[in-house]
């Protein structure tokens, strides 16, 4: 399909909270109340597990074999392979058997994981979920420190011990999606804006914090199926289908360089720039195939109200996004707001660039909170 395309992934700041809470019951727990799903594991049975199919090399993907064993350790139904949650509880026991199995003694705890966002919109929440999971265990297991001081309200880890959390989150991301790209979850990491072309993915220098909307169509959709209808249209119509994409790729070079710009002296210039350039990729991906009566509909509301917006994941449905400039009244947010939510989308008033993955301190009753990004 010719040369691989640069694209730009940026954090979001809606966020998934977990709370790991140690015990001594003997009993190992999920309790996941966005998706109504309260698991419990025996942790002695758990430790008799030959969990020998668990080691990895160089923590590479798992074999079917694997995953079908532990299906059998979750107690999984027959059919729960599409079933996103039961890949949530695999990726859980995934992530706590092999990061948690050099322990002397499989530990006894509970997580309980939380959402702002609902999952299954395309904005990389099963990412946060799995960078959470990874960074709750490997401090649980005190591979990676606690980075809070006393008296510190929240903090990141080091570098180092982020580059961990991330490696342990693309497996959790395997697990849950097979073969993904690795840019939901180090976007969900490390926050602020990455760049991403032929598997390589480079952070951009921080830009301001971007206030958009976002909106959630609620139409349903399937990656996968869009994927596979662009490339049929390629591979139909290559002569028409080729300059689209290269048309996208300087589209998001272009908002590279604004972007980068902006990381020192925002002027309303950029934003104007940005808008444009957030029209233009629009058209351009519903020329490809991607788009969706509901997007289109999103696009004519916040025209209407003199605000940009474009499509977010994977198309199809799914999600919008539209970006507030600094000048914008209240009211006219509030109108947006108030006619996107009549055509009954949700909508949520954000930011993007924001900071990845942190710990929170405990209030008196609670145990710390780990929070990451979802990713768009």
């Amino acid at each position: 399909m010719g040369r691989a395309n640069v694209a730009l992934a940026v954090a979001l700041n809606l966020r998934t909270f977990l709370r790991l809470q140690p015990h001594s019951t003997g009993k190992v727990g999920l309790n996941l109340p966005n998706i109504g799903i309260k698991q419990a594991w025996d942790v002695a049975s758990l430790q008799l597990l030959d969990t020998s199919f668990l080691e990895q090399g160089d923590i590479t993907a798992l074999t079917p074999e694997q995953v079908e064993k532990l299906k059998e350790v979750a107690g999984c139904p027959e059919d729960c392979a599409n079933d996103h949650k039961w890949l949530a509880v695999l990726a859980f026991l995934f992530l706590y058997l092999s990061i948690c199995r050099k322990q002397r003694a499989l530990p006894s705890l509970d997580v309980t994981v939380w959402s702002e966002l609902p999952p299954g919109a395309g904005l990389g929440s099963s990412a946060a979920y799995s960078v959470c999971l990874a960074a709750a265990f490997l401090a649980a297991c005190e591979e990676i420190p606690n980075p809070l001081k006393d008296g510190e309200p929240t903090s990141r880890w080091t570098e180092e011990d982020l580059e961990l959390i991330n490696k342990w989150a693309f497996q959790g991301e395997r697990v849950i999606h097979g073969n993904p790209s690795g840019v939901d979850n180090t976007v969900s990491t490390w926050g602020g804006a990455l760049r991403y072309q032929q598997g390589k993915i480079s952070s951009l220098k921080r830009p301001p914090a971007l206030k958009i909307l976002l909106t959630n169509t609620k139409v349903p959709r399937s990656t996968k199926a869009l994927v596979a209808g662009v490339r049929n249209r390629l591979l139909k119509f290559p002569e028409i289908v080729a300059p689209v994409l290269t048309s996208i790729e300087a589209i998001s070079l272009e908002c590279e360089r604004v972007l980068a710009e902006m990381a020192s002296a925002p002027t309303p210039g950029h934003y104007l720039v940005l808008e444009e350039l957030i029209d233009m990729n629009q058209h351009h991906l519903n020329a490809l195939g991607v788009g969706h009566a509901s997007l289109d509909q999103l696009c004519q509301v916040t025209t209407a109200h003199g605000l940009h917006s474009k499509l977010t994941g994977g198309g199809g449905g799914g999600c919008g996004i539209t970006l507030l400039r600094p000048d914008l009244q209240r009211l006219e947010v509030e109108a947006a707001k108030q006619a996107l939510t009549g055509c009954g989308f949700d909508c949520w008033e954000t930011s993007i660039g924001a900071p990845g993955v942190s710990v929170h301190a405990a209030t008196s009753l609670d145990a710390p909170i780990l929070q990451a990004l979802d990713g768009i």
